[in-house]
C-alpha cells in the first residue's frame, strides 16, 4: 500500500520544504517510487525540483477544485522514480474558496484516492507553514505526519500546538493519522544550543525523534536555487548524506510491525 506522509510544521523556516524535496528524492533513489504533492502556495518544492512557473499552469489547486483529475496533473522530475504535482498560481486563493465548500477538509484525500496504492510506494505532502485549511487537507489525506524541528531557541514551543491539532484531526476526521516522527534540522555541531534542543526533543518525544539529524549545510541551501535536490547538486555533501540516511531510517521504520 502507498504510504501517505504529510510534512508539516506551522512555523516557517524550519526546513520543511527542504525535507520534502530531499526525502522524496532519497526514497526514489532507494528504489521506492514517490510522488511529491506541493500544497504550499509559495511553490518552493516545485521550484526546488526544477518545475518553473511557466510549467505550473495546473497543479494542486486544480486537484482540490476538481478541475482536473490528479493523474493528469502529475509531472516527472530529473530523478527517476520521483514525480510531482506542482503548486499552481491559483493555489494562493484556495483557502478562501475552500471555506464555503462541502467536505472542504477532504478535498485532497478525494483527489488522490485513485493514485494512492497504484504506482507509488510513498506520497509526500509539503504542507504550508501554517495551520490552515490547506494544511488540514494534508493531514486528513495522510497516514502519518513528519515534523521538521529546527535546532534553535523556542523550537519546541510550536510543536505542542501541532501535536494537539494532529490529535483533533485523528478524533474527528482521520482516525488513522499519527505522528510518525520528528526530524531535527539545521543542526550545528559548533553550537551548544543545537545539542540542548536535540536533547530536549528526545527527552519529550522519545523514540519518535529520528536518530538522523540534518546539518546546517551550504550546499543544501544552494541546491533549490539551481532547481535540484541536493543529491543531484552535490551528492557527497553532508546534507545529501543525511537525507539518504533519514530515508533509510524511515524505510526501516515502515518495515517494523506497528
Amino acid at each position: 500500500m502507498t504510504r501517505i506522509l504529510a510534512i508539516a510544521n506551522q512555523k516557517g523556516g524550519v526546513g520543511k520544504t527542504t525535507t520534502a524535496i530531499n526525502l522524496a528524492t532519497s526514497l526514489a533513489q532507494a528504489g521506492h517510487d514517490a510522488l511529491l504533492i506541493d500544497l504550499d502556495p509559495q511553490g518552493n518544492a516545485s521550484t526546488g525540483l526544477g518545475i518553473g512557473r511557466a510549467n505550473r499552469k495546473t497543479g494542486t489547486y486544480a486537484a482540490l477544485m476538481e478541475e482536473a483529475s490528479s493523474e493528469k496533473l502529475i509531472q516527472p522530475t530529473e530523478i527517476p522514480g520521483l514525480h510531482i504535482i506542482p503548486a499552481d498560481p491559483d493555489l494562493a486563493g484556495a483557502e478562501v474558496e475552500l471555506v464555503a465548500m462541502e467536505r472542504r477538509e477532504f478535498r485532497l484525500k478525494e483527489a488522490i484516492t485513485r493514485i494512492a496504492g497504484r504506482d507509488y510506494a510513498f506520497i509526500l505532502i509539503d504542507c504550508p507553514p501554517s495551520l490552515t485549511l490547506l494544511t488540514l487537507n494534508g493531514l486528513v489525506a495522510a497516514n502519518a505526519v513528519l515534523v521538521p524541528l529546527q535546532c534553535e531557541f523556542l523550537a519546541l514551543e510550536g510543536i505542542s500546538q501541532l501535536v494537539h491539532t494532529i490529535e483533533r484531526v485523528k478524533r474527528g476526521l482521520n482516525p488513522q493519522l499519527r505522528l510518525q516522527g520528528i526530524i531535527l534540522t539545521m543542526f550545528d555541531r559548533r553550537n551548544n544550543l543545537s545539542d540542548l534542543v536535540a536533547a530536549d526533543a528526545r527527552s519529550f518525544f522519545g523514540e519518535r525523534v529520528y536518530d538522523t539529524v540534518i546539518p546546517r549545510n551550504v550546499r543544501l541551501s544552494e541546491a533549490p536555487s539551481h532547481g535540484k535536490p541536493v543529491a543531484l547538486y552535490d551528492g557527497r555533501s553532508p546534507g545529501a548524506v543525511a537525507y539518504s540516511k533519514l530515508a533509510e531510517e524511515i524505510l526501516r521504520q515502515e518495515r517494523e510491525p506497528a
